[in-house]
């Protein structure tokens, strides 16, 4: 273990984390019109009917995925039967099958904002750093997911697992993360400047959610229907209710 493994596993992280929660924090203060998506779905629907579902529905599997393999302990799981070729195998299938129709969405929705003139003049410089950094991200996390077909496959959860729940007592075990294999740094440092990214770009509307629109009142309107003048005049509707927000 050298001073570059301290730096990328024992500083880094935290560094990345303040960029994260500062950056989100400031995002919201000074631009809180701009924590949105920026839809663009009038431009075009089509393909984003295709792709948005896709890539949301693919990560919120893949990022369910990896806190279970990053926070829950191999112990825990062995305590409760769960065989540990039965765990792998589950993470293999069910998070390669989410990653890869996570990077097809992306794909899609990369291939609309390529296509459509309006879309791609919408998009960003923010979204220009940023959608390159996800893909990699998500190739790198298939690429590792790959390895373990391997004969005698790497055990991330004595690893990269054991490094990550040390972040948490602000005593990084570096030498977890040094001895991992390539491909779970490489994914481990390109999520990091993901994360780096994240807000100041259009990601950081994953922190919202419209939980106000479960309590805000119907809007009430007056339908005017096809009657004539006249008849308008001498009798006119009430207002009702719609079931609309």
């Amino acid at each position: 273990m050298n001073h570059l493994h301290t730096a990328l596993w024992g500083v880094l992280p935290y560094l990345v984390t303040t960029v994260l929660v500062t950056g989100s924090a400031w995002r919201y203060r000074y631009d809180r019109f701009g924590f949105t998506t920026r839809s663009s779905q009038l431009h075009e629907s089509r393909l984003l009917a295709v792709g948005g579902p896709l890539f949301h529905f693919g990560l919120l599997f893949v990022v369910a995925g990896h806190v279970i393999g990053l926070l829950v302990p191999e112990s825990l799981t062995e305590e409760v039967h769960v065989h540990e070729w039965l765990y792998h195998a589950n993470a293999l299938i069910v998070g390669g099958t989410a990653g890869l129709a996570t990077l097809a969405g992306l794909a899609i929705l990369l291939h609309r904002r390529l296509r459509v003139p309006a879309v791609r003049a919408a998009t960003s410089r923010s979204d220009r750093a940023v959608y390159p950094v996800l893909a990699c991200v998500l190739l790198a996390g298939l690429t590792a997911t790959a390895t373990t077909l391997q004969p005698d496959p790497y055990d991330y959860r004595l690893g990269v697992s054991v490094w990550f729940r040390s972040l948490f007592t602000l005593d990084p075990d570096v030498s977890a993360m040094a001895h991992a294999p390539l491909a779970y740094q490489v994914h481990a440092l390109l999520a990091m400047a993901l994360f780096a990214l994240w807000p100041f770009s259009r990601l950081v509307h994953a922190f919202t959610a419209p939980l106000g629109y479960l309590t805000r009142p119907y809007v009430v309107y007056r339908s005017r229907g096809n009657r004539s003048p006249s008849s308008a005049h001498r009798s006119q509707p009430g207002p009702q209710a719609t079931r609309s927000r």
